[in-house]
């Protein structure tokens, strides 16, 4: 009996591997000491301020641990699964090496493990609580600049409830975690503050994620669709007004076009990829502002320019591709536009129709996290291609915000962080009311944070990173930075577009990167082979 009810656990663990597993790229070299935390007793856990002790106590294999850059001097479980995995591999080997002969000990051990695990169990998931506060903490300290403006009881009461409501949604308590998502509805408006609006998008996350558990316990994947698919006329206008009101995308295109000006310089046959032309109009944007400054260069314009986009929506952008033609035509400049209906992961280099002498730019705007999986074959596999038609360079342009932890708390805080810098900034940029700032949040911001919250595996394609983790990622694949060199123009670009104070431009070793309020928005990188 006691065999199987060690399998039973061992199984159950394994269910829960993603909840349990902490990568080694989260520790810093640091151990907590074993002992330390198996001294922790019941009664210390009793006196843990957590309004749902008794839920996390009943909840005997699973616990998670929140963690973010902006608050990771706060206190942290260190405790990775190796250690755990290598102390049960061994002691239950010891169970079956002794044979019949010392099945007497084997109960013993078995018991004196389970035991342990749970004394262990229960101290984890104190710690955890203890560091989820400690994050809650933090924002209310200082994250959530929107909550400090207002000021008010109120603000600071809706922050303590949709985190606690996280909570309880992560642990899988659904009677709790509906009766929360009510109290939430109801103080969490659309047209209210900044905070209170984004809180009504992570309620609409929390809401799905909670809909999607199963009854034993797991999270489903249904339910969620890739950026690329189901596009309704109200998500292209929140776009549209997205690209024409916020800085964000026409920042990208800024960078971005500098850096193809700069590989294109005394080249006369030059051809741009574009892994994004599921962005449709912003992207016709940005081409015709390259083919202005591409015809308008010292020296002679190039004798021509191929553009190639890839994406899964060649329907929608027959208009565009007019457009260019004919601007192209204004110009005198020898045009060709081909398109790849292909996703990120399925392009293969020969559907790229490279000419003998041509100049190579790759350029990618928000588009390669979605090929960001658990594995990082996915992302390599794409880079690998792109390196096959031997770019000048590749422009990268992705959102600077750690949102791909392998951790649902982890994910909810750092979004949290992130999406109320944004709407504060939408905050200061248009009135109360205004219809479009409630489009770009519900249609918009919405979409992408209900995918960070509530979906998993290939469902979850908005895996936004940080500079630094593309920085290694780009590197391991076999390209090396190449400065952007225009941190000058930059600045002078956005004092021109006189948008509100608040807005920063500042030069991260070479990359770009756009912030609110020194909080990081979005950067903006160049990379060339090694």
């Amino acid at each position: 009996m006691g065999v199987l009810h060690c399998m039973y656990f061992d199984t159950t663990e394994n269910q829960m591997a993603h909840d349990l597993y902490l990568p080694t790229e989260f520790h810093n070299g640091e151990r907590r000491n074993e002992a330390s935390a198996l001294s922790l007793s019941l009664s210390a856990m009793a006196g843990c301020p957590f309004p749902y002790l008794a839920t996390l106590m009943d909840i005997s294999s699973t616990w998670f641990i929140p963690f973010s850059d902006a608050t990771r001097n706060h206190k942290r479980l260190k405790r990775g699964l190796g250690t755990d995995q290598s102390i049960r591999s061994n002691s239950y080997s010891s169970l079956y090496d002794d044979g019949c002969n010392g099945r007497t000990n084997s109960l013993n051990s078995l018991l004196g493990l389970q035991y342990q695990d749970h004394i262990w169990g229960n101290a984890q998931r104190y710690l955890a609580v203890e560091a989820i506060e400690a994050d809650a903490a933090a924002m209310l300290g200082g994250g959530v600049d929107a909550v400090l403006k207002e000021g008010s009881d109120d603000g600071m009461k809706l922050v303590h409830q949709l985190i606690t409501c996280a909570k309880v949604v992560a642990f899988r308590d659904k009677s709790h975690a509906s009766a929360l998502l009510s109290e939430l509805r109801a103080n969490a408006l659309v047209f209210g503050t900044s905070f209170q609006r984004v809180a009504s998008c992570f309620v609409q996350g929390l809401s799905d994620r909670l809909s999607l558990i199963q009854s034993l316990g797991a999270v489903g994947v249904g339910g969620c669709t890739v950026k690329t698919m189901d596009v309704t006329p109200e998500k292209e206008e929140a776009f549209r007004l997205f690209f024409e009101i916020c800085p964000q995308i026409q920042f990208g295109h800024l960078a971005a076009n500098a850096s193809i000006l700069e590989a294109f310089e005394g080249e006369s046959s030059v051809h741009v990829v574009d892994l994004g032309m599921n962005l449709g109009s912003p992207q016709g944007q940005q081409w015709r502002s390259l083919m202005h400054s591409l015809a308008n260069r010292a020296g002679k314009p190039p004798s021509s320019l191929q553009i190639t986009g890839v994406g899964t929506a060649a329907e929608c952008l027959k208009d565009i591709i007019d457009e260019l033609e004919v601007y192209a035509e204004s110009l005198g400049m020898n045009f060709q536009f081909s398109m790849v209906e292909s996703n990120l992961e399925n392009l293969q280099p020969e559907d790229i129709n490279l000419l003998e002498g041509e100049a190579v730019v790759v350029n990618s705007i928000l588009q390669l996290h979605c090929v960001v999986k658990e594995s990082r074959g996915a992302l390599n596999s794409v880079l690998q291609k792109i390196r096959e038609l031997s770019p000048k360079a590749v422009v990268l342009v992705e959102q600077d915000a750690s949102h791909n932890g392998p951790f649902f708390l982890g994910r909810f805080m750092e979004a949290l962080h992130y999406y109320s810098a944004i709407f504060d900034s939408l905050d200061a940029m248009l009135p109360k009311y205004d219809t479009r700032r409630a489009k770009m949040e519900q249609f918009y911001f919405a979409e992408e944070i209900k995918n960070i919250i509530s979906c998993e595996g290939s469902a979850r394609v908005e895996r936004h990173q940080r500079l630094d983790q593309w920085r290694r990622r780009m590197s391991r694949a076999g390209f090396q930075s190449s400065p952007m060199k225009m941190i000058t123009e930059a600045k002078q670009w956005l004092e021109k577009v006189k948008l509100c104070d608040g807005y920063t431009i500042v030069d991260e070793k070479g990359c770009l990167v756009l912030g609110w309020k020194s909080k990081p928005i979005i950067a903006a990188s160049c990379w060339k082979c090694s």
